[in-house]
Protein backbone atom coordinates (compact mmCIF):
# COMPACT_ATOMS: atom_id res chain seq x y z
CA UNK A 1 0.00 0.00 0.00
CA UNK A 2 1.43 3.62 -0.62
CA UNK A 3 -0.25 6.82 -1.90
CA UNK A 4 0.27 8.02 -5.41
CA UNK A 5 3.96 8.26 -6.21
CA UNK A 6 5.04 6.37 -3.11
CA UNK A 7 7.02 3.64 -5.29
CA UNK A 8 4.72 0.27 -5.40
CA UNK A 9 4.97 0.11 -8.59
CA UNK A 10 8.48 0.60 -8.98
CA UNK A 11 9.95 -1.80 -6.56
CA UNK A 12 7.46 -4.04 -8.80
CA UNK A 13 8.76 -3.55 -11.70
CA UNK A 14 12.46 -4.19 -10.06
CA UNK A 15 11.13 -7.81 -9.11
CA UNK A 16 9.74 -8.26 -12.73
CA UNK A 17 12.96 -7.15 -14.17
CA UNK A 18 12.01 -4.08 -15.88
CA UNK A 19 14.18 -2.10 -13.73
CA UNK A 20 17.65 -2.17 -12.93
CA UNK A 21 18.07 -1.43 -8.98
CA UNK A 22 20.82 0.96 -8.08
CA UNK A 23 21.50 -0.57 -4.62
CA UNK A 24 20.74 -3.61 -3.16
CA UNK A 25 19.70 -7.10 -4.36
CA UNK A 26 16.78 -9.52 -4.94
CA UNK A 27 16.31 -13.06 -3.85
CA UNK A 28 14.45 -16.04 -4.86
CA UNK A 29 14.91 -18.60 -2.11
CA UNK A 30 17.32 -16.58 -0.19
CA UNK A 31 20.07 -16.76 -3.17
CA UNK A 32 20.62 -13.04 -4.50
CA UNK A 33 19.96 -13.18 -8.78
CA UNK A 34 20.18 -10.55 -11.44
CA UNK A 35 16.90 -10.37 -13.66
CA UNK A 36 17.99 -8.27 -16.56
CA UNK A 37 14.66 -8.66 -18.48
CA UNK A 38 10.77 -9.71 -17.48
CA UNK A 39 12.06 -13.37 -19.52
CA UNK A 40 14.24 -13.66 -16.62
CA UNK A 41 11.63 -12.96 -14.06
CA UNK A 42 8.87 -15.15 -15.84
CA UNK A 43 11.96 -18.40 -16.00
CA UNK A 44 11.82 -17.79 -12.26
CA UNK A 45 8.24 -17.89 -11.99
CA UNK A 46 7.13 -14.43 -11.38
CA UNK A 47 3.80 -13.31 -13.18
CA UNK A 48 2.99 -9.31 -13.63
CA UNK A 49 -0.29 -7.77 -14.15
CA UNK A 50 0.14 -3.86 -14.93
CA UNK A 51 -1.63 -1.50 -14.16
CA UNK A 52 -1.11 0.18 -17.67
CA UNK A 53 -1.55 -3.14 -19.72
CA UNK A 54 0.98 -4.42 -21.80
CA UNK A 55 -1.16 -5.70 -24.52
CA UNK A 56 -1.32 -6.41 -28.64
CA UNK A 57 -4.60 -4.51 -29.26
CA UNK A 58 -4.95 -6.37 -32.94
CA UNK A 59 -4.09 -9.43 -31.69
CA UNK A 60 -7.00 -11.97 -29.65
CA UNK A 61 -7.78 -12.90 -26.51
CA UNK A 62 -5.86 -16.10 -26.78
CA UNK A 63 -3.29 -15.17 -29.04
CA UNK A 64 -2.07 -12.30 -25.84
CA UNK A 65 -2.65 -15.23 -23.20
CA UNK A 66 -0.34 -17.38 -24.84
CA UNK A 67 1.89 -14.96 -26.49
CA UNK A 68 5.64 -16.02 -25.57
CA UNK A 69 4.22 -19.78 -24.76
CA UNK A 70 2.34 -20.41 -27.68
CA UNK A 71 1.11 -24.09 -28.73
CA UNK A 72 2.28 -25.16 -32.28
CA UNK A 73 0.81 -28.01 -34.66
CA UNK A 74 3.64 -28.91 -37.20
CA UNK A 75 5.80 -25.73 -36.46
CA UNK A 76 2.88 -23.24 -36.97
CA UNK A 77 0.40 -21.57 -34.01
CA UNK A 78 -2.44 -24.02 -33.17
CA UNK A 79 -5.22 -21.41 -32.52
CA UNK A 80 -7.62 -23.75 -31.50
CA UNK A 81 -5.52 -25.46 -28.98
CA UNK A 82 -5.02 -21.65 -27.70
CA UNK A 83 -8.62 -20.97 -27.93
CA UNK A 84 -9.60 -23.92 -25.72
CA UNK A 85 -6.58 -23.82 -23.17
CA UNK A 86 -6.97 -20.28 -22.27
CA UNK A 87 -11.11 -21.35 -21.87
CA UNK A 88 -10.07 -23.45 -19.56
CA UNK A 89 -8.10 -20.76 -17.37
CA UNK A 90 -11.51 -18.18 -17.92
CA UNK A 91 -13.58 -21.30 -16.62
CA UNK A 92 -10.97 -21.84 -13.96
CA UNK A 93 -10.93 -18.65 -12.03
CA UNK A 94 -14.61 -17.03 -13.74
CA UNK A 95 -13.44 -14.72 -15.87
CA UNK A 96 -16.16 -14.23 -18.68
CA UNK A 97 -14.01 -13.95 -22.16
CA UNK A 98 -14.41 -14.55 -25.64
CA UNK A 99 -10.88 -16.49 -26.29
CA UNK A 100 -10.99 -15.45 -30.18
CA UNK A 101 -12.30 -11.72 -29.22
CA UNK A 102 -9.79 -9.05 -30.55
CA UNK A 103 -8.60 -7.48 -27.48
CA UNK A 104 -8.53 -3.77 -29.09
CA UNK A 105 -12.11 -4.12 -28.72
CA UNK A 106 -12.55 -4.55 -25.75
CA UNK A 107 -13.34 -2.32 -22.56
CA UNK A 108 -10.55 -1.43 -20.32
CA UNK A 109 -12.32 -3.87 -17.73
CA UNK A 110 -12.37 -6.60 -19.86
CA UNK A 111 -8.44 -5.86 -21.36
CA UNK A 112 -7.41 -5.88 -17.46
CA UNK A 113 -9.31 -9.70 -17.13
CA UNK A 114 -6.75 -10.42 -19.93
CA UNK A 115 -3.92 -9.27 -18.19
CA UNK A 116 -4.72 -11.55 -14.90
CA UNK A 117 -5.63 -14.34 -17.31
CA UNK A 118 -2.41 -14.08 -18.96
CA UNK A 119 -0.34 -14.51 -15.35
CA UNK A 120 -2.66 -17.42 -13.63
CA UNK A 121 -2.35 -18.92 -17.29
CA UNK A 122 1.11 -18.71 -17.21
CA UNK A 123 1.35 -20.73 -13.60
CA UNK A 124 3.17 -18.41 -11.91
CA UNK A 125 4.30 -18.79 -8.55
CA UNK A 126 4.84 -15.68 -7.68
CA UNK A 127 1.96 -13.27 -8.88
CA UNK A 128 2.39 -9.19 -9.05
CA UNK A 129 -1.32 -7.30 -9.36
CA UNK A 130 -1.45 -3.72 -9.56
CA UNK A 131 -3.94 -2.17 -8.83
CA UNK A 132 -6.11 -5.19 -10.06
CA UNK A 133 -9.70 -4.35 -8.99
CA UNK A 134 -9.52 -0.94 -10.36
CA UNK A 135 -11.77 -1.60 -12.85
CA UNK A 136 -13.72 -4.53 -11.79
CA UNK A 137 -17.17 -5.13 -10.54
CA UNK A 138 -17.82 -6.08 -6.41
CA UNK A 139 -18.74 -9.44 -8.11
CA UNK A 140 -15.71 -9.41 -10.44
CA UNK A 141 -13.23 -8.39 -7.39
CA UNK A 142 -14.75 -11.52 -5.33
CA UNK A 143 -13.84 -13.78 -7.77
CA UNK A 144 -10.60 -12.51 -7.99
CA UNK A 145 -10.05 -12.68 -3.99
CA UNK A 146 -10.86 -15.97 -4.00
CA UNK A 147 -8.63 -17.07 -6.73
CA UNK A 148 -5.96 -15.04 -5.04
CA UNK A 149 -6.42 -16.98 -1.65
CA UNK A 150 -6.72 -20.46 -3.82
CA UNK A 151 -3.38 -19.68 -5.29
CA UNK A 152 -1.75 -18.78 -1.54
CA UNK A 153 -3.39 -22.21 -0.34
CA UNK A 154 -1.09 -23.64 -3.19
CA UNK A 155 1.58 -22.47 -1.82
CA UNK A 156 2.48 -19.34 -4.16
CA UNK A 157 3.17 -15.56 -3.17
CA UNK A 158 0.58 -13.08 -4.69
CA UNK A 159 1.51 -9.28 -4.04
CA UNK A 160 -1.39 -7.10 -4.13
CA UNK A 161 -0.88 -3.77 -4.71
CA UNK A 162 -4.02 -1.73 -3.94
CA UNK A 163 -5.13 1.96 -2.27
CA UNK A 164 -8.65 0.18 -1.02
CA UNK A 165 -8.17 -0.13 2.36
CA UNK A 166 -11.05 -2.53 3.05
CA UNK A 167 -9.36 -4.24 0.36
CA UNK A 168 -6.35 -4.83 1.97
CA UNK A 169 -7.58 -5.82 5.25
CA UNK A 170 -10.12 -8.56 3.51
CA UNK A 171 -7.64 -10.14 1.32
CA UNK A 172 -3.84 -9.74 2.80
CA UNK A 173 -1.80 -12.02 5.12
CA UNK A 174 0.81 -8.81 5.51
CA UNK A 175 0.73 -5.70 4.84
CA UNK A 176 3.41 -3.84 3.68
CA UNK A 177 2.86 0.24 3.89
CA UNK A 178 5.52 1.94 1.58
CA UNK A 179 5.90 6.15 1.58
CA UNK A 180 8.23 8.53 -0.22
CA UNK A 181 10.03 5.87 -1.47
CA UNK A 182 10.39 3.56 1.72
CA UNK A 183 8.79 1.04 3.55
CA UNK A 184 7.12 2.66 6.58
CA UNK A 185 5.26 -0.25 7.86
CA UNK A 186 4.54 -4.34 7.99
CA UNK A 187 1.66 -5.43 9.83
CA UNK A 188 -0.84 -7.74 9.69
CA UNK A 189 -4.56 -6.90 9.00
CA UNK A 190 -5.24 -7.96 12.81
CA UNK A 191 -2.60 -5.73 13.96
CA UNK A 192 -4.16 -2.56 12.61
CA UNK A 193 -7.05 -0.69 11.13
CA UNK A 194 -8.09 1.49 8.72
CA UNK A 195 -7.13 4.56 10.15
CA UNK A 196 -4.14 2.91 11.34
CA UNK A 197 -3.01 1.83 7.50
CA UNK A 198 -3.89 5.60 6.50
CA UNK A 199 -1.82 7.15 9.11
CA UNK A 200 1.08 5.36 7.72
CA UNK A 201 0.08 6.25 4.27
CA UNK A 202 0.10 9.78 4.49
CA UNK A 203 2.05 10.32 7.78
CA UNK A 204 1.14 9.58 11.59
CA UNK A 205 -1.31 12.18 12.67
CA UNK A 206 -2.19 13.70 9.35
CA UNK A 207 -5.57 11.83 9.13
CA UNK A 208 -8.04 13.93 10.47
CA UNK A 209 -6.26 17.14 8.83
CA UNK A 210 -6.94 15.90 5.97
CA UNK A 211 -9.38 18.00 3.72
CA UNK A 212 -11.63 17.28 2.63
CA UNK A 213 -12.40 14.73 5.42
CA UNK A 214 -11.35 11.13 5.25
CA UNK A 215 -15.16 9.62 4.84
CA UNK A 216 -16.41 6.20 4.51
CA UNK A 217 -16.36 5.97 0.54
CA UNK A 218 -12.93 6.97 0.55
CA UNK A 219 -11.98 4.30 3.05
CA UNK A 220 -13.64 1.83 0.55
CA UNK A 221 -16.43 1.11 3.56
CA UNK A 222 -20.15 0.95 2.30
CA UNK A 223 -22.17 3.87 2.18
CA UNK A 224 -25.81 3.94 3.32
CA UNK A 225 -26.58 7.67 3.65
CA UNK A 226 -24.06 10.65 3.46
CA UNK A 227 -24.60 12.95 6.44
CA UNK A 228 -24.46 16.60 5.40
CA UNK A 229 -21.18 17.38 7.92
CA UNK A 230 -19.39 15.21 5.10
CA UNK A 231 -20.21 17.19 2.13
CA UNK A 232 -17.38 19.10 0.55
CA UNK A 233 -18.49 22.24 -1.04
CA UNK A 234 -17.42 24.71 -3.95
CA UNK A 235 -13.93 24.05 -5.18
CA UNK A 236 -12.84 26.18 -7.80
CA UNK A 237 -10.82 24.93 -10.59
CA UNK A 238 -7.16 25.84 -9.53
CA UNK A 239 -8.63 26.12 -5.87
CA UNK A 240 -7.04 23.90 -3.41
CA UNK A 241 -9.46 21.43 -2.22
CA UNK A 242 -8.34 22.51 1.71
CA UNK A 243 -10.27 25.37 0.51
CA UNK A 244 -13.78 23.93 0.29
CA UNK A 245 -16.76 25.10 2.81
CA UNK A 246 -19.41 22.70 3.56
CA UNK A 247 -22.65 23.20 0.89
CA UNK A 248 -24.47 20.69 -0.31
CA UNK A 249 -23.51 20.00 -3.90
CA UNK A 250 -26.19 20.19 -6.61
CA UNK A 251 -29.75 20.42 -5.69
CA UNK A 252 -31.00 18.53 -8.84
CA UNK A 253 -34.19 20.77 -8.19
CA UNK A 254 -36.26 20.55 -10.95
CA UNK A 255 -36.37 24.29 -12.24
CA UNK A 256 -32.42 24.12 -12.60
CA UNK A 257 -32.02 24.08 -16.45
CA UNK A 258 -31.54 20.92 -18.34
CA UNK A 259 -27.58 21.42 -19.73
CA UNK A 260 -27.28 17.92 -21.74
CA UNK A 261 -30.44 16.00 -22.79
CA UNK A 262 -30.18 12.85 -24.73
CA UNK A 263 -32.84 11.99 -26.42
CA UNK A 264 -33.75 8.21 -27.77
CA UNK A 265 -30.05 7.99 -28.60
CA UNK A 266 -29.32 4.39 -30.06
CA UNK A 267 -25.42 3.57 -31.47
CA UNK A 268 -25.02 0.38 -33.36
CA UNK A 269 -21.02 -0.78 -33.48
CA UNK A 270 -20.23 -3.43 -35.59
CA UNK A 271 -23.41 -4.39 -36.58
CA UNK A 272 -24.95 -5.08 -32.63
CA UNK A 273 -26.92 -1.97 -31.16
CA UNK A 274 -24.64 -0.71 -28.06
CA UNK A 275 -27.27 2.07 -27.06
CA UNK A 276 -31.07 1.69 -27.42
CA UNK A 277 -33.45 4.42 -27.62
CA UNK A 278 -31.38 5.99 -24.48
CA UNK A 279 -33.43 9.00 -22.68
CA UNK A 280 -31.41 10.75 -19.53
CA UNK A 281 -30.95 14.49 -18.62
CA UNK A 282 -28.53 16.18 -17.19
CA UNK A 283 -29.18 19.55 -15.09
CA UNK A 284 -26.95 22.33 -14.12
CA UNK A 285 -26.21 22.11 -10.48
CA UNK A 286 -26.30 18.68 -10.48
CA UNK A 287 -24.20 14.78 -10.52
CA UNK A 288 -25.81 12.23 -12.32
CA UNK A 289 -24.56 8.83 -12.17
CA UNK A 290 -24.75 6.26 -14.36
CA UNK A 291 -23.53 2.56 -13.43
CA UNK A 292 -23.79 -0.63 -15.41
CA UNK A 293 -21.53 -4.01 -15.59
CA UNK A 294 -18.62 -3.09 -17.88
CA UNK A 295 -19.91 -3.33 -21.46
CA UNK A 296 -23.69 -2.49 -20.87
CA UNK A 297 -23.05 0.89 -23.39
CA UNK A 298 -20.75 2.89 -20.81
CA UNK A 299 -18.71 3.48 -23.40
CA UNK A 300 -19.99 4.23 -25.99
CA UNK A 301 -22.87 6.48 -23.69
CA UNK A 302 -19.65 8.97 -22.76
CA UNK A 303 -18.11 8.27 -26.52
CA UNK A 304 -21.39 9.74 -28.08
CA UNK A 305 -21.43 13.04 -25.19
CA UNK A 306 -17.99 13.21 -25.72
CA UNK A 307 -18.12 14.21 -29.64
CA UNK A 308 -16.57 11.06 -30.42
CA UNK A 309 -18.93 9.01 -31.96
CA UNK A 310 -22.68 10.24 -33.78
CA UNK A 311 -25.22 8.26 -32.72
CA UNK A 312 -27.27 6.22 -35.03
CA UNK A 313 -30.49 7.59 -34.04
CA UNK A 314 -31.80 10.01 -31.44
CA UNK A 315 -30.51 13.56 -30.86
CA UNK A 316 -28.03 15.11 -28.45
CA UNK A 317 -29.32 18.61 -27.07
CA UNK A 318 -26.45 20.86 -24.86
CA UNK A 319 -28.19 23.77 -22.78
CA UNK A 320 -30.64 24.05 -25.90
CA UNK A 321 -28.50 23.06 -29.37
CA UNK A 322 -28.59 20.04 -30.99
CA UNK A 323 -25.18 18.87 -31.16
CA UNK A 324 -25.16 14.92 -31.75
CA UNK A 325 -22.19 13.58 -33.82
CA UNK A 326 -21.12 17.31 -33.99
CA UNK A 327 -17.44 16.23 -32.97
CA UNK A 328 -15.41 16.25 -29.91
CA UNK A 329 -13.70 20.23 -31.15
CA UNK A 330 -17.34 21.66 -30.88
CA UNK A 331 -18.44 19.94 -27.81
CA UNK A 332 -15.26 21.04 -26.39
CA UNK A 333 -15.77 24.73 -27.45
CA UNK A 334 -19.45 24.40 -25.94
CA UNK A 335 -17.87 23.86 -22.38
CA UNK A 336 -17.82 19.62 -22.35
CA UNK A 337 -14.76 18.65 -20.93
CA UNK A 338 -14.17 14.93 -20.80
CA UNK A 339 -11.84 12.56 -17.75
CA UNK A 340 -11.67 9.24 -20.60
CA UNK A 341 -11.56 6.13 -18.78
CA UNK A 342 -8.43 5.41 -20.74
CA UNK A 343 -6.40 8.40 -19.72
CA UNK A 344 -3.45 6.39 -21.03
CA UNK A 345 -4.22 6.35 -24.74
CA UNK A 346 -7.50 8.81 -24.50
CA UNK A 347 -6.25 11.65 -22.16
CA UNK A 348 -2.65 12.22 -22.65
CA UNK A 349 0.47 11.94 -24.97
CA UNK A 350 2.99 10.21 -22.48
CA UNK A 351 5.73 11.54 -24.68
CA UNK A 352 4.82 14.71 -24.30
CA UNK A 353 5.96 16.61 -20.80
CA UNK A 354 3.16 17.22 -17.80
CA UNK A 355 3.18 21.38 -18.90
CA UNK A 356 2.67 20.05 -22.25
CA UNK A 357 -0.28 18.18 -21.45
CA UNK A 358 -1.71 20.27 -19.30
CA UNK A 359 -1.94 22.92 -22.38
CA UNK A 360 -3.26 20.35 -24.60
CA UNK A 361 -6.59 21.80 -26.54
CA UNK A 362 -5.71 25.35 -25.95
CA UNK A 363 -1.71 25.01 -26.61
CA UNK A 364 -2.29 28.00 -29.23
CA UNK A 365 -4.52 30.33 -26.13
CA UNK A 366 -3.25 32.74 -23.34
CA UNK A 367 -1.67 31.75 -21.21
CA UNK A 368 -0.03 29.29 -23.42
CA UNK A 369 0.51 31.51 -26.40
CA UNK A 370 0.67 34.87 -27.48
CA UNK A 371 -0.56 35.61 -31.01
CA UNK A 372 0.75 32.49 -33.17
CA UNK A 373 4.00 31.81 -30.58
CA UNK A 374 3.99 29.12 -28.02
CA UNK A 375 4.43 31.11 -24.49
CA UNK A 376 6.63 28.66 -22.90
CA UNK A 377 7.03 30.92 -19.59
CA UNK A 378 3.24 31.33 -19.40
CA UNK A 379 2.35 27.65 -19.94
CA UNK A 380 4.90 26.87 -17.68
CA UNK A 381 3.89 28.61 -14.85
CA UNK A 382 0.55 27.64 -15.29
CA UNK A 383 1.10 23.77 -15.06
CA UNK A 384 2.87 24.49 -11.88
CA UNK A 385 0.05 26.09 -10.11
CA UNK A 386 -2.20 22.94 -11.68
CA UNK A 387 0.48 20.69 -10.51
CA UNK A 388 0.56 21.96 -7.05
CA UNK A 389 -3.34 22.50 -6.74
CA UNK A 390 -3.61 19.01 -7.66
CA UNK A 391 -0.89 17.52 -5.96
CA UNK A 392 0.51 16.23 -8.79
CA UNK A 393 3.87 13.90 -8.31
CA UNK A 394 6.66 14.75 -8.79
CA UNK A 395 6.06 18.39 -8.69
CA UNK A 396 8.30 19.15 -12.00
CA UNK A 397 5.98 20.54 -15.35
CA UNK A 398 9.34 19.26 -17.36
CA UNK A 399 8.85 15.69 -16.53
CA UNK A 400 7.80 13.26 -19.73
CA UNK A 401 3.69 12.34 -18.66
CA UNK A 402 5.17 8.93 -19.02
CA UNK A 403 8.02 9.26 -15.62
CA UNK A 404 4.55 9.61 -13.34
CA UNK A 405 2.02 7.06 -11.58
CA UNK A 406 -1.26 6.37 -13.14
CA UNK A 407 -2.47 8.21 -9.89
CA UNK A 408 -0.69 11.12 -10.62
CA UNK A 409 -1.35 11.07 -14.68
CA UNK A 410 -4.97 11.06 -13.47
CA UNK A 411 -4.77 13.77 -11.43
CA UNK A 412 -2.92 16.02 -13.99
CA UNK A 413 -5.92 15.35 -16.49
CA UNK A 414 -8.73 15.79 -14.03
CA UNK A 415 -6.25 19.27 -13.13
CA UNK A 416 -6.40 20.26 -17.42
CA UNK A 417 -10.67 19.27 -17.94
CA UNK A 418 -11.35 21.45 -14.93
CA UNK A 419 -9.19 24.59 -15.79
CA UNK A 420 -11.86 24.95 -18.62
CA UNK A 421 -14.06 25.58 -15.63
CA UNK A 422 -16.20 23.24 -18.21
CA UNK A 423 -20.30 23.83 -18.27
CA UNK A 424 -20.63 20.20 -18.12
CA UNK A 425 -18.46 17.81 -17.14
CA UNK A 426 -18.45 14.06 -18.20
CA UNK A 427 -15.86 11.96 -15.96
CA UNK A 428 -15.51 7.99 -16.64
CA UNK A 429 -13.90 6.22 -13.80
CA UNK A 430 -12.22 9.52 -12.34
CA UNK A 431 -10.78 8.23 -9.32
CA UNK A 432 -9.41 4.54 -10.92
CA UNK A 433 -6.30 3.65 -9.32
CA UNK A 434 -6.17 6.99 -6.94
CA UNK A 435 -5.18 7.02 -3.01
CA UNK A 436 -7.57 7.78 -0.41
CA UNK A 437 -6.90 11.39 -0.28
CA UNK A 438 -6.77 12.06 -3.65
CA UNK A 439 -10.73 10.13 -4.02
CA UNK A 440 -11.49 12.13 -1.39
CA UNK A 441 -9.55 15.38 -3.05
CA UNK A 442 -11.55 14.65 -6.36
CA UNK A 443 -14.62 13.76 -4.67
CA UNK A 444 -14.96 17.39 -3.44
CA UNK A 445 -13.88 19.02 -6.51
CA UNK A 446 -16.76 16.99 -8.74
CA UNK A 447 -19.41 18.58 -5.85
CA UNK A 448 -17.77 21.76 -6.26
CA UNK A 449 -18.27 21.38 -10.41
CA UNK A 450 -22.29 21.22 -9.56
CA UNK A 451 -21.92 23.69 -6.72
CA UNK A 452 -21.01 26.08 -9.03
CA UNK A 453 -23.77 25.45 -11.50
CA UNK A 454 -22.35 23.26 -14.02
CA UNK A 455 -23.16 19.49 -14.71
CA UNK A 456 -21.67 16.50 -13.81
CA UNK A 457 -22.58 13.11 -15.81
CA UNK A 458 -20.29 10.45 -13.63
CA UNK A 459 -20.22 7.26 -15.07
CA UNK A 460 -18.16 4.57 -12.40
CA UNK A 461 -18.10 0.89 -11.91
CA UNK A 462 -17.81 1.78 -8.07
CA UNK A 463 -21.44 1.63 -6.46
CA UNK A 464 -20.19 3.39 -3.27
CA UNK A 465 -18.70 6.74 -5.40
CA UNK A 466 -22.18 6.76 -7.17
CA UNK A 467 -24.06 6.46 -4.31
CA UNK A 468 -21.80 8.96 -1.91
CA UNK A 469 -21.93 11.77 -4.70
CA UNK A 470 -25.07 11.04 -7.15
CA UNK A 471 -28.23 13.40 -7.29
CA UNK A 472 -29.90 11.04 -9.48
CA UNK A 473 -28.58 7.50 -10.96
CA UNK A 474 -29.17 6.18 -14.00
CA UNK A 475 -28.44 2.14 -14.14
CA UNK A 476 -27.79 0.77 -18.25
CA UNK A 477 -28.02 -2.84 -18.95
CA UNK A 478 -28.28 -4.00 -22.28
CA UNK A 479 -27.76 -0.41 -23.63
CA UNK A 480 -30.46 0.18 -22.51
CA UNK A 481 -31.76 2.53 -19.37
CA UNK A 482 -33.05 -0.18 -16.98
CA UNK A 483 -33.79 2.52 -14.30
CA UNK A 484 -33.51 5.57 -13.00
CA UNK A 485 -33.24 6.50 -8.91
CA UNK A 486 -33.09 9.64 -6.93
CA UNK A 487 -30.59 10.47 -4.55
CA UNK A 488 -32.23 8.65 -1.15
CA UNK A 489 -34.36 6.53 -3.45
CA UNK A 490 -31.63 4.17 -4.31
CA UNK A 491 -29.28 1.48 -2.20
CA UNK A 492 -26.12 -0.77 -3.51
CA UNK A 493 -28.50 -3.95 -3.68
CA UNK A 494 -30.91 -2.88 -5.49
CA UNK A 495 -29.05 -1.07 -7.85
CA UNK A 496 -26.87 -4.65 -8.11
CA UNK A 497 -30.21 -6.57 -9.51
CA UNK A 498 -30.76 -3.83 -12.46
CA UNK A 499 -27.33 -4.08 -13.46
CA UNK A 500 -27.72 -7.62 -13.81
CA UNK A 501 -30.97 -7.01 -15.00
CA UNK A 502 -33.35 -8.58 -13.08
CA UNK A 503 -36.18 -5.59 -13.46
CA UNK A 504 -36.73 -2.88 -15.33
CA UNK A 505 -38.59 0.05 -14.90
CA UNK A 506 -37.61 2.45 -17.66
Amino acid sequence: MGENGAGKSSLMNVLFGLYQPDAGEVRFDGAPVRLRTPADAMARGVGMVHQHFMLVPDLSVAENVVLGAEPTRRGLLDLDAAAAQVARTCAQYGFALDPLAKVGALSVASQQKVEIVRALHRDARTLILDEPTAVLTPQEAEELYRATRALAAQGRTVVFITHRLSEVLSVATRIAVMRRGRLVAEVTPAETTLEGLAAAMIGEGQVRSVSPPVTAEVLGLPVRERPASEVAGPVAPATPASEASASEPGSGAPEHRVLLRMERVSVIREGKPRLNQVSLEVRAGEIVGVAGVDGNGQGELAEVVAGLLAPAHGQVWLDGQELGGAGPARMRAHGVAHVPEDRLHRAVVKELSVAENLSLGRQDRPPFARGWRLDVPGRDERARALIRDFDVRPPDPSLAMSALSGGNQQKAVLARELDLSPRLLLAVQPTRGLDFRSVASIHARLRGVAARGAGVLLISMDLDELLALSDRLYVLYGGTVAGERARGDADAQELGRLMMGATTDA
